[in-house]
């Protein structure tokens, strides 16, 4: 036995009854609810006010503000010991975080693919943090409303009743729970359990030239390795070269690798271009590979009757990853994938130690339980905000809605195509236009760099906010149309900004170059 002294409790664990009937001292307060639940309810009902006078006033702000200086100090202050109490936090919030925002409830908020919001999103957040349920599993109200939403999924895009889903944080969790279940079929379970170096051969997958770059960290994520992920060029429409990537499949086979899934996509971050769906699906089928298609915000634009027809073989996909918070505007985060084979999903992440036993009735019953169908045990009640979009504006609304962006993105371009000073750069394919202002004196590197500043200095005027990239090396100014509160009078006042911008950027350069 130790010498060393043993530490002494001030206070015995378990006092005996003849302790606890003499000590009858209070306990000190350790609870978090108010003392004053009437004075909280009046905070919290001004603090919900304030948030649909954020929503409503969308249209009078500015873009986008930069972060104040006292608003950066207030938010770099040192970690409190001791509470200001609620009455305090919430005066903060409001002095130093609402006025500060992305801006993209604001209808010249162009430069990503974000979601508006709602005001009955605000509604279903609330109501989804007082419930502060764990949709990991068990028998309660928010496991049946996050299936309903699945199934509402499965009815929209043609997916089998046998097929599975998982509400996520979005298209990014989404391709890597999807590329997993790709990943457990091509290896027989052998690479989850023994390692992907046990493989008789690497794996490899396809995507186009213009997928996002979600994909590439999934298959990093997954120890595939994005140098196993093939960037397969696109056509004139920025869509995956169907001739490319079966010529790329035979060389690596040829090679002796492993071929095993191709991503298409529907609605590619740069110009909105959607593959040829239904062209993948038949190479995909010939070739036995796992076909995923990253729709993260184009599949959603099914709702559109005008624009289901672009979307023909998104129903064949074996897996599909979409996002709510872009074109259903759901407040972020919310994602979905889809699995065509739900048998083989739950195979891929099912791992139930003895305390998440399954029960037959009670609370732990409830199977199928959704951490059996991702990396995540603990999950938030993300379903109640997409189930209620859902059940307040349906999906004709939605599709309507979604339409409108895109004929918005065909009126800039058209726009665009009628002004001397501007050019197109690409085909508008769902809602997003690329173009640039031109100067044809300048040389390349040159008109890039005005083109990059005519758009900060939109973005700091508050004006709009689109912002850039680069198709067939030329800086695009890149404006994506995802807001329902978006109209012509915007797109208008975006053009004139963009030419006005222009023509104050060379005049400012004409004025400082030296004379010859």
């Amino acid at each position: 036995m130790s010498g060393k002294p043993q530490a002494q409790l001030s206070r015995p664990l378990r006092p005996t009854r003849r302790a606890a009937a003499a000590d009858r001292a209070p306990l000190p307060e350790t609870g978090l609810d108010p003392e004053d639940w009437t004075a909280f309810r009046a905070l919290a009902h001004d603090m919900l006010d304030a948030a649909l006078d954020h929503a409503e006033g969308a249209r009078e702000r500015k873009v986008w503000t930069p972060v104040s200086k006292p608003a950066l100090a207030a938010l770099q202050a040192p970690l409190p010991s001791e509470g200001e109490g609620a009455a305090q936090a919430c005066a903060d919030l409001l002095q130093h975080v609402l006025p500060f925002p992305t801006g993209n409830t604001h209808p010249r908020f162009f430069g990503w693919v974000h979601g508006a919001g709602t005001p009955v999103g605000i509604v279903a957040e609330m109501m989804a943090a007082a419930m502060n349920a764990n949709v990991g599993g068990r028998q309660h109200g928010a496991v049946f409303v996050e299936r309903q939403v699945i199934d509402w999924c499965r009815q929209l895009f043609d997916f089998p009743a046998a097929s599975s889903g998982l509400i996520v944080t979005g298209t990014s969790m989404a391709t890597i729970v999807a590329l997993a279940v790709a990943r457990h079929k091509a290896s027989g379970g052998q690479a989850g359990h023994d390692g992907l170096a046990t493989l008789p051969a690497p794996l490899v997958g396809y995507t186009s030239a213009e997928a996002h770059s979600s994909v590439a960290k999934a298959f990093e994520l997954l120890g595939l390795g994005s140098r196993q992920l093939r960037a397969i060029a696109v056509d004139g429409d920025f869509r995956i070269d169907l001739r490319q990537l079966a010529a790329a499949i035979a060389a690596d086979r040829a090679a002796g690798l492993r071929p095993f899934c191709v991503v298409g996509t529907a609605g590619t971050v740069n110009t909105g271009a959607i593959d040829d769906l239904a062209g993948l699906a038949e190479l995909c089928a010939a070739e036995d590979l796992w076909l995923h298609v990253d729709g993260a915000f184009g599949a959603l634009a099914i709702m559109s009757a005008h624009l289901k027809p672009r979307l023909v073989g998104i129903e064949r996909a074996d897996s599909l990853a979409f996002d709510f918070h872009k074109w259903m505007h759901v407040p972020y985060d919310a994602g979905c994938v889809l699995v065509r084979d739900g048998d083989l999903h739950r195979a891929t992440f099912s791992h139930r130690p003895a305390y998440l036993a399954q029960s037959a009735s009670g609370l732990a019953g409830g199977e199928p339980w959704f951490c059996d169908y991702g990396p995540e045990l603990s999950r938030g009640f993300r379903a109640l905000k997409v189930w209620t979009a859902f059940k307040t504006y349906g999906t004709e609304r939605l599709g309507e809605a979604i339409f409108e962006n895109c004929r918005l993105a065909h009126y800039l371009a058209a726009s665009v195509t009628e002004h001397p000073e501007l050019e197109l750069l690409a085909p508008v394919s769902l809602a997003i236009a690329c173009f640039r202002y031109r100067a044809p004196d300048l040389p390349p590197e040159a008109l890039d760099r005005l083109n990059g500043e005519i758009v900060t200095d939109l973005q700091d005027s508050g004006i709009a906010a689109p912002s850039t990239t680069r198709l067939h090396g030329q800086l695009a100014i890149r404006v994506n149309i995802t807001n329902h509160r978006t109209g012509p009078d915007d797109i208008d006042r975006l053009v004139d900004a963009v030419v006005t911008t222009g023509r104050q950027r060379l005049l400012a350069q004409t004025r400082t170059q030296p004379p010859i």
